[in-house]
């Protein structure tokens, strides 16, 4: 059995006459029937602001659809020529719209949809490319994720070379003539070669291989090479090891192109310790007679023999006359060289004799009645029948 409630007594008794009069009465006791009207509107009201949102929503949908899930491609032929650089830092979406800027893709968000699809487009490389006009994204993207495909110039500088003989060979491999490669050497100041070369780059264009881009000029080239000298100075510490071992960096520059000139491999520390023993010692009074610094003062060919007019030439270059290291260095010396000028061997060697040419052994004396031993070493080698390149 149910009771029927008892109803509150109080003030408000009797405020709530109807169930659908739900909201307090406001400015007096609300009339009966106004709160199913008031009730009808609210709703309309609320499906309108609902149906607007909807209708936002549905508009915003479309416009990102539009935009982005079709985006605009080219389907192809292609056709021109475009020369498109990726530059360091660069995104994949700074690409896509340097693409679009040049040219090249339709859109940004094709490049970028066609690049989210493959895993290899992390991996783009700095450096131009050759692309045409108006290519489909994923055509476009299929050229950079292959470094093959970047446009340079590709010079190889061997160790060794006179900067005359650098030039000559830059101006074969490049499109450039040997004249406008000397027209930079002879403002020198823009190549960024250290105080102490005095504005000779002798010794100072790095061999190495080059990668040069089709923007390159010939001062961009030569200060590539220069910088990257400038590493190979930094490895090796080569002011640091100029004031250890008493000496200028220039001085070890000139060290080092000897080095170059007159050995290889684990050879070149004790050669360059042969070096710095016959400047500041007694056995040779200070005389370094090495063939190659005469060879450059009589612009003889590289690995030349000098002759007997040769040798009495009178040029600072000349060792056999004059004591002490050449003025500047003879020529490029890479990294092992630089490494050894900086970090000689220990030993009190004067001498050094090649005793056989098809394998490089070499041996270092203290003494000259030990060196004469060793030349008639070679002396014997060379009289063999598998000696021929005495």
């Amino acid at each position: 059995m149910s009771e029927r409630p008892i109803e509150p007594e109080g003030p408000h008794d009797g405020a709530y006459e109807q169930e659908d009069d739900l909201l307090p009465p406001v400015g007096g006791r609300r009339r009966k029937g106004r709160g199913l009207k008031g009730c009808l509107a609210v709703l309309v009201a609320l499906a309108v602001v609902v149906g607007g949102f909807y209708f936002a929503v549905t508009r915003g949908v479309d416009f990102i659809s539009s935009h982005f899930s079709s985006a605009e491609d080219f389907n192809g032929p292609a056709h021109g020529k475009v020369s498109f650089e990726v530059h360091d830092g660069d995104s994949i979406a700074a690409m896509g719209r340097n693409l679009k800027a040049a040219g090249v893709v339709a859109s940004v968000q094709a490049f970028t949809d066609a690049a989210a699809a493959e895993p290899r487009s992390t991996g783009i490389q700095v450096g131009f490319y050759q692309l045409q006009k108006e290519m489909p994204a994923a055509d476009a993207l299929a050229v950079l994720i292959d470094p093959a495909n970047i446009v340079k110039d590709t010079v190889t500088i061997p160790e060794g070379l006179r900067v005359a003989d650098i030039v000559a060979l830059l101006a074969k491999k490049t499109d450039f003539s040997a004249g406008q490669f000397q027209k930079v050497l002879d403002n020198p100041d823009q190549l960024g070669l250290p105080d102490y070369a005095q504005g000779n780059p002798e010794g100072y264009l790095f061999p190495s291989t080059y990668d040069f881009g089709p923007t390159e000029k010939p001062a961009q080239m030569l200060t590539d090479m220069v910088d990257r000298w400038k590493q190979a100075a930094d490895d090796a510490d080569l002011e640091g090891a100029a004031q250890r071992l008493g000496y200028t960096p220039a001085e070890l520059m000139t060290v080092a192109s000897l080095v170059q000139s007159e050995g290889r491999g684990s050879d070149m520390p004790k050669i360059a310790r042969v070096i710095y023993n016959r400047i500041t010692g007694t056995e040779t009074n200070g005389l370094l007679q090495i063939d190659s610094t005469v060879n450059y003062a009589t612009d003889n060919q590289l690995g030349a023999v000098p002759t007997t007019d040769d040798l009495q030439i009178d040029s600072p270059y000349n060792t056999y006359v004059h004591p002490g290291l050449p003025p500047t260095p003879i020529e490029a010396p890479g990294d092992a060289a630089i490494a050894a000028a900086t970090h000689p061997a220990d030993g009190n060697w004067y001498y050094y004799v090649t005793v056989n040419l098809a394998t490089g052994e070499t041996k270092f004396a203290e003494t000259y009645d030990e060196f004469l031993r060793y030349k008639d070493e070679l002396r014997q080698y060379c009289e063999t029948e598998s000696a021929g390149a005495c």
